[in-house]
């Protein structure tokens, strides 16, 4: 019977409840999957507290996973029946054993990919693509700044950093998560809780600062950030762990320098299957090579939500956190 963890409203983690569900059979373009693994990811507890609005109750949160095509609905030509697949985004719905999807939102997932990897990076690896790749293309000599260094999109973005010749400064909250982050290729760490974050980066670039902050922290650090900018430098805020912006002061931007700011998002960059395809290929390269390595440091059973969600908002876990089906 398949499962599901869904919720009823907004709130708390207690919302998440594990219950049995009926899969629909996949219609025009859509195909059903099996999950094998289902990644955990910020954005989860956004959408379940409610930041992120859902029109519709019950509903199954969940942007990540990976697993076997079942079935395919009409229409659908490059999947098969027992087909490797995995995804990263739109539509919602992968905290389930089993699902139904359409199939321009999965990719083709290679026989050397393991599905808990694959649940472990779809969403953090695509993100790092695109932000370092796309966003601003990073190059060798640069220097950067990276917030939640020893996070899980963090790990990947050290390391594939680190593979393309950039220098990193990242800022960490422990020295436990200092050390893990400079395992992983980041140069410098920065403990945001007691030190001056724009001081110390100004401080490693012999004031210089860098041409590119990626920031998911949000509120807290977006002034901080652009205190770490050069000249006409670049602020990539792609999170809101501490809360959203508001009332962003332009001004700011004229004042520190004709900074740039960007509000990005993976759903924009995907959003085009080919694009998504390029996109997934470049981070199965990086991993298959070994210079990205993915750590999967917490594994939770589907019906254990409730404490991995607990202990993302607590900011206990590190790099990637997958739950199993089986």
């Amino acid at each position: 019977m398949p499962h599901a963890i869904t919720i009823n409203r907004a709130g708390g983690s207690e919302e998440l409840n594990y219950e049995s569900i009926d899969v629909k059979d996949p219609g025009p373009g859509e195909i059903a999957i099996h999950q094998e693994a289902i990644g955990l990811n910020y954005i989860d507890v956004y959408f379940r507290t409610g930041l992120y609005p859902i029109d519709k109750f019950p509903f199954i949160i969940g942007m990540e996973g990976a697993g076997v095509v079942t079935d395919t609905g009409d229409g659908v030509s490059d999947f098969s029946p027992g087909d490797r697949i995995a995804y990263a985004g739109p539509p919602l719905g992968a905290y389930a054993t089993d699902r139904v999807m359409p199939a321009k939102a999965v990719v083709r997932l290679p026989d050397d990919i393991p599905f808990d990897t694959a649940a472990a990076m779809m969403l953090q690896g695509l993100t790092v693509q695109y932000l370092i790749r796309q966003t601003y293309e990073v190059k060798a000599g640069d220097t950067v700044l990276f917030h939640a260094a020893a996070g899980g999109v963090g790990l990947i973005a050290c390391q594939w950093l680190k593979h393309l010749g950039a220098t990193i400064i990242g800022t960490v909250g422990t020295e436990e998560k200092a050390e893990l982050a400079k395992a992983n290729g980041c140069d410098h760490t920065i403990l945001y809780k007691t030190e001056n974050v724009a001081e110390r980066v100004r401080e490693l670039t012999d004031g210089k600062g860098v041409p590119v902050v990626y920031d998911s922290i949000g509120k807290a650090m977006v002034e901080p950030s652009l205190d770490c900018l050069s000249p006409r430098g670049l602020l990539v805020s792609f999170g809101n762990a501490s809360g959203p912006v508001t009332d962003f002061n332009f001004g700011m931007l004229a004042a520190k320098g004709s900074l740039y700011a960007t509000r990005p998002t993976l759903m924009t960059y995907i959003a085009d299957p080919d694009n998504m395809q390029l996109m997934a290929n470049e981070l199965f390269e990086v991993v298959r090579s070994g210079a990205v390595k993915i750590a999967i440091n917490q594994r939770f059973k589907l019906e254990d939500a409730a404490k991995a969600h607990d202990a993302l908002e607590s900011r206990s876990t590190t790099g990637s956190t997958i739950f199993t089906t089986g």
